[in-house]
């Protein structure tokens, strides 16, 4: 893997937390990411992940070297994390706890996170979990949940419902953290001075189609994927912590199990942190969520339905006229990659944004359709 930047000092606050979410194996880019960060001399305070971004925080926060990450991820195979639960299905049937053994993602972590409780580890390591039975967010890491086993946690945090069991700790039945916030940022923001946040799967997301023709586990998942982009918009969208730099790796088009395209995964990642960046500048000092760009926001009369829903949902930069069509309120308009989510709302696809580069507006990437996955 080559990269063309020369490696910088960052300008960021001192105090900084490292948010690593969730989206299947599209979070290999967080080890780019981490590259990035390593180039940059950038040593965050506090490390949070869900789901596969709790593996790689604590494998990270354990010590292990980025290059050794590489190596683990690019060795992955399919039958390394599924083997279907033939006894559990046969035997329990509906009873059953998950499609899939929850051995192999075990050992998996085993090998890649590092021993011990969270007080044993060098930094604040957080891992995003949800209490099935109180449909409560559990951190482990925080303080009062520091005694519990850091491969414990992290194995609940990958254990998708339905796909892996749940795992028992602290007699709490703890399943995937991306059932409730896929990127913990502002829980993880507590005391500190900014955060820097890794979406890999649910801000952005390509269109699928013929999903209705692919099984119940890739409707399950799709329907997860539309859960997590609702939660994290709002989220996003009601920021209310400390100066956020929102990095979003171009990796929306791979299906969240594709074991074709490590490399290129973990190179898209490095490039989306290296953006951010450079764009940010002295930013994050500022507060609310970065990099920002000028937009130019405009409605395709001719497509309008007059809905209504981009009024509702965006009442400060969308309205009606007189003729029942969507009319822009605001443009052009500065907009950080949280901002604009009601534009993939519309139903007929009549809202178009254009970027502002030096005063020329540039179309801004079409959403890719998502085709059978290739594994």
């Amino acid at each position: 893997m080559t990269h063309d930047h020369a490696p910088q000092a960052a300008s960021l606050p001192p105090k900084l937390a490292l948010v690593l979410g969730g989206g299947g194996l599209k979070g290999f880019a967080h080890i780019g990411v981490l590259q990035a960060f390593e180039e940059r001399g950038i040593r965050p305070t506090v490390v949070a992940g869900t789901s596969i971004g709790s593996l790689i925080a604590a494998a990270y926060v354990g010590g292990m070297p980025v290059r050794e990450m590489v190596r683990h991820a690019k060795a992955l195979k399919k039958g390394d994390l599924f083997r279907i639960n033939h006894l559990g299905m046969v035997s329990k049937r509906m009873l059953s706890p998950s499609l899939y053994l929850a051995r192999p993602l075990q050992h998996l972590i085993e090998e890649i996170c590092p021993p011990g409780t969270f007080r044993d580890l060098p930094r604040r390591l957080l891992v995003n979990t949800v209490d099935l039975e109180s449909a409560s967010q559990v951190l482990f890491g925080l303080p009062g949940l520091q005694h519990v086993n850091v491969r414990e946690a992290v194995y609940a945090s990958c254990a998708l419902p339905g796909f892996f069991p749940p795992a028992q700790i602290d007699g709490r039945t703890c399943a995937d953290g991306g059932i409730a916030d896929n990127v913990p940022a502002l829980a993880a923001s507590h005391g500190m001075d900014a955060v820097v946040a890794v979406d890999v799967g649910s801000t952005n997301i390509a269109r699928a189609r013929r999903i209705g023709q692919k099984g119940f586990a890739a409707i399950y998942v799709r329907s997860a994927q539309i859960m997590m982009k609702s939660l994290q918009a709002q989220q996003l969208a009601n920021w209310s912590g400390p100066p956020l730099l929102l990095v979003r790796p171009a990796v929306w088009h791979f299906n969240w199990f594709s074991f074709g395209h490590v490399e290129r995964i973990i190179q898209l990642g490095y490039e989306s942190a290296i953006d951010a960046f450079d764009r940010v500048g002295t930013s994050l000092l500022l507060g609310g969520v970065w990099p920002r760009r000028m937009v130019e926001v405009r409605v395709d009369r001719a497509k309008c339905t007059g809905c209504t829903l981009c009024a509702t949902l965006a009442p400060k930069q969308m309205a009606m006229d007189q003729d029942g069509k969507a009319q822009v309120l605001h443009s052009p308009v500065e907009w950080s990659r949280a901002e604009g989510d009601f534009v993939n709302q519309c139903p007929t696809g009549a809202i178009k944004v254009e970027t502002m580069v030096d005063g020329e507006r540039r179309p801004t990437m079409e959403m890719p359709i998502l085709e059978d996955a290739a594994d």
